[in-house]
């Protein structure tokens, strides 16, 4: 699975990305040895993510990600259920 996804930064901004392991990428992000974005704005918390079945639409959702507002990114954080997501099987 290839996912697009929205972290929080620790002053209250987003950061959209793409991986294949969100959790994997939240905690190098967190460790700052992610995008130079998010290195000076630890902790950040994953509060949206979305799955794709090729790389080309994560890496294109990814992009729109990062065109939305401030506000609408904040209420796609609020509407998603971040483990609900992940916990879903992938489609067949």
């Amino acid at each position: 699975m290839h996912y697009a996804y929205l972290l929080r930064c620790a002053d209250g901004s987003y950061y959209a990305g793409y991986t294949t392991d969100p959790r994997r990428r939240e905690a190098e992000h967190d460790a700052g040895e992610g995008a130079k974005y998010t290195r000076g704005r630890t902790p950040v918390e994953l509060v949206h993510v979305e799955a794709f079945d090729s790389r080309s639409a994560a890496m294109s959702r990814e992009y729109a990600l990062k065109r939305l507002s401030h506000d609408r990114k904040r209420r796609l954080a609020v509407e998603t259920d971040v483990e609900r997501v992940l916990a879903e099987e992938p489609p067949a």
